[in-house]
């Protein structure tokens, strides 16, 4: 019985020894097998450029399509308009609906769409009699999708020596950040605590003004500087601080300032003509160090 056994079990041994499946080579870049490959035929010219032009091919497919930039977009024409009609709108989306639609409500396309819902910071211009910069806020004076959303936003490209003049926004708090150059900036709050709060910033620094302090940004050096400011209101309103000062009456001017004697008629107007507007020229020491005029 044992010796059936056995003759069963050296058979069963011989059928599985020849129907094994070899183990996969492995390559393993050592000198013997570099040496065993040498002896392999080598591969034909044609062949190898084959491999190489399916490589290329493969790659250029895979490659990342051309980035081109984007056209400009102009501002709203009818913003506040359009910003009005937005306003009787149950919600969000009705907003939307109606501000984005056409009379069919289809979404529109193309730059119809691109222009409500693209604010093109490059379309900014400096303001009228403005030296030292520019500066362009999105509200929904000029971008209507802002409507009901509580925010906005700004970019202001502020030239060498050039002063963003002291301000305040009645209806937002503003956080600011410097993209390029450097800013210094100061802001005083309400009666009670009224030192100036200074500081300086550079690339990709940013600091907050909140609602209705007075601020400025002013740039102490030679070399543009770019800044992007949020605040917290679609509406957030500017006051020049300076220039709407000098439109009240000469009377309540002598009396605030205090001046022994009146700067009324004649005088109070001269004034009046030479207030800065937005970004100013700047400080006299800065404009000397770089070599600017007034």
């Amino acid at each position: 019985m044992f010796a059936k056994s056995s003759v069963v079990l050296t058979v069963l041994a011989l059928v599985f020894t020849a129907h094994a499946v070899p183990a996969p080579a492995v390559f393993r870049p050592s000198s013997s097998s570099v040496a065993h490959s040498s002896s392999a035929p080598p591969r034909s010219s044609s062949a190898s450029a084959s491999v190489i032009a399916s490589a290329s091919a493969s790659a250029s497919a895979s490659a990342p399509p051309t980035v081109t930039s984007a056209g400009p977009v102009p501002l709203v024409s009818n913003a506040p308009a359009l910003a009005a009609g937005l306003k009787g709108q149950a919600s969000g989306n009705d907003r939307l609906k109606k501000l984005l639609t056409d009379s069919s409500g289809n979404l529109l396309t193309g730059d119809a769409l691109r222009q409500l819902t693209v604010i093109d910071y490059n379309q900014q211009t400096p303001a009228a009699g403005a030296k030292g910069g520019s500066i362009l806020l999105a509200t929904v004076d000029n971008f209507p999708i802002l409507t009901d959303l509580g925010i906005s936003g700004a970019v202001s490209f502020v030239g060498p020596c050039g002063l963003n003049i002291p301000h305040s926004h009645p209806r937002a708090s503003e956080i600011l950040i410097v993209t390029e150059g450097q800013l210094n900036t100061g802001t005083v709050q309400e009666n009670g605590f009224n030192t100036e709060i200074k500081t300086q910033l550079g690339t990709f620094q940013g600091t907050v003004f909140p609602q209705g302090s007075i601020h400025y940004q002013q740039n102490p050096t030679c070399s543009p500087a770019v800044f992007v400011a949020a605040l917290g209101s679609e509406d957030p309103g500017r006051s020049d601080i300076a220039t709407n000062f000098w439109m009240l009456d000469s009377d309540v001017i002598d009396a605030a300032l205090g001046f022994p004697t009146t700067i009324g008629g004649d005088n109070i107007d001269q004034w009046r003509a030479h207030l800065p507007v937005n970004l100013a020229a700047g400080v006299d020491s800065c404009l000397q160090a770089c070599g600017l005029s007034q």
